[in-house]
């Protein structure tokens, strides 16, 4: 069947076949775009932290009782919780990766308030932090129990030393080739903090930030009344151990223990507006898919029931039902084809847009093609009932007065 006839009765009928390639182009420019933002986002919500997740819970503990020694609270806290059968380790510490809330300084390589500095995000804690995390420590050493200090407010000075993920010290030093470890970098403009040890992961508490692979641990703890507890169980335990952790601490009746969560828990909620958006745009990709589908088939059958006698003639000329049927599926086609290029331009185009305006991530390569070919089987699939219903047809059609 040559394609030069079909293609002439499309013009014909110009405005309504405008109609549907002009529908399946803007639904072929939302797909694309829409696809690159869901696979943007999954991306992101499938970054590893750099903890232990499956095994890690997270509490607050508020005391209420005026002028509480919380220093000697916090430590006897943490010998009850390491202690516990069950518990693998345990920190205070002011956040952890994913809670959405934290501290966050700037670093350089040089001292004074005129150096580029880096942001990072602060975690407070001891010689356990590492551990309670379930990071990977890549080159120096950890803290030693006899480096921790308690925090004080009044005094603007920053631990001497500090553990940072790798991804913060080749941001900080991009030209060394050799080890970092013993590298001074310097906080609050002037304070030197000498790099003992370089985590491999550890992110930062905003999964949103940009630069959210570069944290620092310090050997300090904080005493105030509100503190953050985090509690690395054995492989398995945690569900089991999420009851007997908060009875333990809430037999303190000078305190208040809120917002015990897992690790897991704490991931969800971190993501819950890319996960609720990842939702949504698939909805609307769907539903707009579905649309076009229905659009598709009512062209079609109008189509077909306004050329029922033109139908009917090429039977009795001899024309075969599967012949009929191609014809339809072919004339779908060419009208997908056009709406489908014209759509991939205008998706290319609004990506690029997108990219300078939003700083999204460009287009991947196959995701267009991958649209393409799923709209011209959607179309094939909306077409093929009317085509079906136009090949059955009667000839007998062909005699009967208009």
């Amino acid at each position: 069947m040559e394609l030069g006839p079909i293609w002439r009765a499309i013009l014909r009928n110009k405005s309504s076949y405008a109609l549907i390639a002009l529908q399946i182009a803007v639904t072929m420019a939302i797909m694309v775009n829409a696809i690159a933002i869901i696979q943007e986002r999954a991306t992101q919500m499938a970054r590893p932290s750099g903890t232990d997740e499956d095994n890690i819970i997270t509490l607050t503990s508020v005391a209420f009782v005026p002028d509480a020694d919380m220093r000697t609270m916090i430590d006897e806290d943490l010998a009850l919780l390491r202690g516990m059968p069950g518990v693998r380790d345990a920190i205070a510490t002011n956040s952890f990766p994913l809670r959405s809330g934290g501290w966050s300084m700037s670093l350089s390589t040089e001292p004074g308030p005129n150096s580029d500095g880096i942001g990072t995000a602060i975690y407070f804690s001891d010689e356990h932090a590492i551990e309670t995390f379930g990071t990977n420590l890549v080159a120096g050493e950890n803290f030693a129990a006899d480096e921790i200090t308690w925090n004080n407010r009044e005094v603007s000075t920053w631990p001497a030393t500090g553990i940072l993920t790798r991804a913060l010290a080749e941001e900080l030093f991009p030209e060394e080739t050799g080890s970092l470890v013993g590298k001074t970098v310097f906080i609050n403009e002037n304070d030197p903090v000498k790099i003992v040890g370089i985590v491999d992961r550890l992110q930062a508490p905003w999964n949103g930030w940009e630069r959210v692979e570069n944290s620092m641990l310090v050997p300090s703890r904080r005493d105030g009344e509100f503190q953050r507890y985090v509690i690395r169980t054995e492989p398995g335990m945690r569900d089991e151990m999420i009851p007997r952790i908060e009875a333990a601490l809430a037999a303190n009746k000078d305190r208040i223990i809120e917002n015990v969560r897992s690790m897991t828990e704490v991931r969800e909620r971190s993501y819950t507006g890319d996960s609720a958006m990842i939702t949504m745009l698939t909805f609307i990709v769907s539903l707009l898919t579905v649309i076009t589908g229905l659009g598709i088939v009512g062209l079609a059958s109008f189509s077909v029931s306004r050329r029922t006698r033109q139908i009917g003639v090429r039977r009795a000329l001899g024309a075969t039902r599967p012949e009929i049927m191609r014809y339809f599926m072919i004339e779908n086609f060419l009208i997908s084809s056009v709406g489908i290029i014209t759509g991939g331009i205008l998706a290319v185009a609004l990506n690029i847009y997108m990219v300078q305006e939003f700083a999204l991530t460009p287009l991947a390569w196959y995701v267009v093609p991958i649209a393409m070919v799923i709209l011209w089987l959607v179309g094939q699939a909306a077409v093929a009932g009317p085509a079906r219903r136009a090949s059955g047809i009667s000839p007998s059609i062909a005699t009967r007065s208009i």
